[in-house]
């Protein structure tokens, strides 16, 4: 009996000095189905941005946070649609968070109220263009939307005006970049990154050969679900990533994706 309490001491302790956190940025696209769900990681600092369509997202998070933490410093909420709102019901249900950012357009859904009366104890915020979520070796620049289109204050929207006004951001950590670009498109404006977040999992209107240029990524991630009814990713997407030569790696396809990065060098795990 007491040797086998030690060895699951043992066991314990071994566990957890595997699970210790290195110094290094971890970039993690989940594999979430048809929907976004992005974990950014550094020691024990965790940014969640979107959580996809369900509560799959608890999976990627048990499996890429230490077992131990239980708390995610920023939630960041694209925009108000299903496929990437409703598994953060499930994370604030599981997980502390300190701060949940989002864009200051509402919707209607019983999806979205019951999420607004679980942030009720928690620091909420809305960020436009410019804005900057600073970490202490890492940050998310904020590129759209910008602030006039949104001058009216809170309004309710649905489909494209969604996805027009949804958070668009730069992850920067050393020399590494990363865009992330939640269903935003063209309209966000094309900043330089190492690492592209494909725009609105694959769909045909979400880059054109300029914009992409302008990005110039090395490896585009597509995020999006298997036989999915939309047929995402377009052809016309992965043509235009094929002929810039751009590394495509896609969850429905490779699960989920994870690079790392010591802010010299990146590569996918």
């Amino acid at each position: 009996m007491i040797f086998k309490t030690l060895a699951l001491a043992a066991a314990t302790i071994w566990l957890a000095v595997l699970a210790l956190p290195d110094n290094k940025l971890h970039l993690v696209v989940c594999d979430v189905g048809q929907g976004d769900a992005i974990l950014v990681s550094y020691k024990t600092t965790q940014m969640l941005v979107d959580g996809g369509p369900n509560s799959s997202v608890l999976k990627c998070l048990g499996d890429y946070m230490p077992f131990y933490d239980r708390r995610i410093e920023v939630v960041v909420l694209t925009h108000p649609q299903a496929d990437h709102m409703n598994g953060l019901i499930d994370v604030l249900k599981r997980y502390t968070v300190l701060q949940f950012v989002k864009e200051p357009v509402v919707n209607d859904t019983k999806g979205y109220k019951e999420l607004m009366k679980l942030l009720e104890k928690v620091s909420v915020r809305a960020v436009y263009a410019g804005d900057i979520i600073k970490f202490s070796s890492f940050q998310f620049l904020i590129t759209s939307p910008p602030a006039p289109l949104l001058n009216s204050g809170e309004g309710n929207a649905r489909g494209e005006v969604l996805n027009a006004t949804a958070i668009v951001g730069k992850l920067s950590f050393g020399d590494f970049d990363a865009l992330l670009t939640s269903d935003a498109g063209l309209i966000a404006p094309p900043v330089p990154a190492d690492i592209l977040k494909v725009p609105h999992h694959g769909s045909k209107y979400g880059m054109n050969k300029e914009w992409l240029e302008a990005v110039r990524p090395k490896l585009a991630i597509i995020s999006v679900g298997r036989r999915n009814s939309y047929g995402h990713p377009t052809e016309e997407a992965l043509k235009l990533l094929r002929d810039e030569d751009i590394k495509i790696l896609r969850t429905d396809q490779d699960g989920t994706v994870e690079v790392v990065s010591d802010g010299r060098r990146w590569w996918v795990k």
